[in-house]
């Protein structure tokens, strides 16, 4: 595997984790924090001057993160731990939401 997406797994892990500190000091709520990543997301996947040139599959790569982070919040409410892996895996079910 690329020495940087094992670099950029660990950088979501400990993103998540703040997030979750955050939340869990009531910096934020969980709401705030659902609506700046669902934002951030539908800025990412509606850039009409980038995605003309890419593939959904590119879009797709580029919203990774927000709907990563969104699931580790989720997670974390549920009283889940869940490793980068099954994290990743569920937000490859979740379709890219317009």
């Amino acid at each position: 595997m690329n020495t940087a997406n094992l670099q950029l797994e660990g950088l979501y892990v400990v993103l998540s984790a703040l997030l979750v500190s955050l939340r869990d000091k009531g910096v934020f709520e969980s709401r705030e924090l659902e609506s700046i990543l669902v934002e951030t997301e539908r800025r990412l996947a509606s850039d009409p001057e980038r995605n003309a040139q890419l593939r959904d599959a590119n879009v797709d790569a580029i919203c990774f993160p927000a709907r990563y982070l969104r699931q580790a919040l989720h997670s974390s409410e549920e009283g889940g731990g869940q490793s980068f892996v099954e994290l990743a895996t569920r937000v490859g079910h979740i379709k890219r939401e317009r």
